[in-house]
């Protein structure tokens, strides 16, 4: 009769060793098949087929570089390294495939970098159109602020003119009312007189005998002329034509005109053409025959005219 222990203990070996191999079988075939991907990364390809869809695959890689690099966006100095780098790796990868030296491995890895090169394109043509967009943004802008500016200067201008023109317009107010406010001779008599022993004084018309002259005159009335003293410049022009000067005699300005007076008074001004002034002028010379000319000025104006003459 036979042991139930020892049989039991035989069948349990006969259990270990088949899990042995079946252990052992796995393990066979995960490093078969470490070793065969292995070998598929580093394989060289030589078959007819396979080297036509690598060469085809290649070429793609190189059309997709070439189309990436023909947009309308101008390349960075680092992304044109880089296609640079490619477009010799591509070549490098022809040569090897055309010669059977090139592996699936280094095919694979060209297309990530091609990939890659791709997208830093697509970011920077994305780039690009923001600053372009940014660019067109701030041109309005500018142009914006130029227009505003044009019409601010514009504006300054029209304002500016105006205000010359409003200057102007208070400057010739000023003058017409300085004008207008200029006493006027109203009428004038001018007699020549000679003077006796006795100092008694004889009017006359010969000019042998005459020594002064005396110009009568009435002033217009005048509501905006400044009531009070006023200077009045006289000119006396003798039959020759010349003015007649005295050695303390100046110079003034009337009519916008620098000219040289004969003798110089002042009158009380008070509006009122019934008061008769009197200017009296001792001819420092002798007078001569003919017709005298004698020209009043207050005010920066000419004040009137008139004449005498002497035989």
């Amino acid at each position: 009769m036979e042991n139930p222990n020892g049989q039991s203990s035989k069948k349990n070996s006969n259990v270990i060793y088949f899990l042995i191999v079946v252990v052992l079988a796995l393990l066979a075939t995960d490093v078969y098949l470490y070793l065969q991907k292995n070998k598929s990364d580093t394989r060289i390809v030589t078959e007819s087929s396979e080297k036509t869809r690598l060469q085809k695959a290649l070429d793609s890689l190189k059309d997709q570089l070439d189309q990436a690099n023909s947009g309308r966006t101008k390349l960075s100095a680092d992304m044109r390294a880089k296609n640079d780098s490619l477009v010799s790796k591509i070549k490098v990868l022809q040569t090897k495939l055309n010669q059977g030296k090139l592996t699936q491995k280094e095919l694979n890895q060209a297309k990530e970098d091609i990939n890659q090169l791709k997208y830093s394109v697509t970011n920077y043509e994305a780039q690009v159109d923001s600053l372009k967009k940014q660019n067109t943004a701030l041109t309005v802008e500018r142009d914006t602020l130029k227009t505003n500016l044009t019409t601010t200067k514009t504006n300054l201008a029209q304002e500016a003119k105006k205000d010359t023109d409003l200057t102007k317009q208070n400057e010739e107010k000023d003058a017409k009312i300085k004008v207008g406010s200029a006493i006027k001779m109203a009428t004038a008599d001018i007699i020549a007189y000679k003077v006796r022993g006795s100092g008694k004084e004889v009017d006359t018309k010969r000019s042998a005998a005459a020594k002064k002259i005396k110009i009568n005159f009435n002033v217009a009335t005048n509501d905006i002329a400044e009531k009070g003293m006023h200077d009045i410049y006289v000119r006396i022009v003798d039959p020759t034509g010349n003015l007649i000067t005295e050695g303390d005699s100046g110079n003034f300005n009337a009519d916008g005109q620098d000219l040289q007076f004969t003798y110089k008074s002042s009158i009380d001004f008070k509006n009122d053409n019934s008061i008769t002034y009197s200017i009296d002028w001792v001819n420092p010379g002798a007078f001569q025959k003919g017709s005298y000319t004698v020209l009043l000025y207050a005010d920066g104006y000419t004040m009137g005219k008139s004449s005498f003459e002497l035989k």
